[in-house]
């Protein structure tokens, strides 16, 4: 009696690229290609460098394929790699300068009054429109799901100094979200 082993779509995938296969590699890129640009927009607000960091995170992605263990998700393993390589770009030519002031906001966001009529895409935008610092370490934190701790490693600043940056960008998207919910109950009358 012998055993099969069935591999699936993903694995085959992997193996081919371990392999350097080029057919294999453009369907992975096709695969996760826009998912991906959609998490280096979220820290680089111009849309070419954005896809150029992107581009960049890929040859990184195919250059150290064979260290994917299969442990945890492929996707997330690419995932990490473009928040590293945004991260990267961000410090070498963005000049990022986060605040080092670890005054607390002056108030707790309310988000229970937010009008549930905001799509996922408004939110992004509001995003996009916070200072870098503010909207690295909100997207470390409340997206990718980093700890203060990995975020200041990340970084190179304080817990304290990621936490005030993280507290300073919801109170900025509180103000940002009433206005807009402001405009749309206007616009409704």
């Amino acid at each position: 009696m012998t055993l099969k082993i069935y591999r699936s779509g993903e694995d085959i995938l992997l193996k081919k690229c371990r392999k350097q296969d080029s057919q294999a590699q453009k369907e992975l890129y096709n695969t996760y290609a826009s998912t991906m640009l959609g998490v280096c927009c979220r820290y680089i607000k111009d849309f070419d460098q954005a896809e150029d960091v992107m581009i960049g995170g890929f040859v990184k992605v195919f250059d150290r394929i064979g260290q994917f263990k299969g442990e945890g998700s492929f996707e997330g393993w690419i995932r990490r790699i473009m928040v590293n390589e945004a991260l990267t770009y961000i410090r070498k030519n963005k000049k990022m300068y986060l605040e080092v002031d670890i005054e607390a906001a002056d108030r707790e966001p309310n988000y229970r009054t937010l009008d549930s009529e905001l799509e996922a895409n408004d939110l992004l935008k509001l995003v996009q429109q916070l200072p870098t610092g503010y909207r690295t370490v909100f997207n470390l934190y409340a997206i990718e799901g980093y700890s203060h701790k990995e975020i200041a490693e990340q970084l190179g600043i304080s817990e304290n100094t990621s936490k005030s940056q993280l507290s300073r960008a919801r109170v900025l998207l509180q103000k940002q979200l009433l206005k807009t919910e402001q405009m749309l109950n206007q616009n409704m009358k």
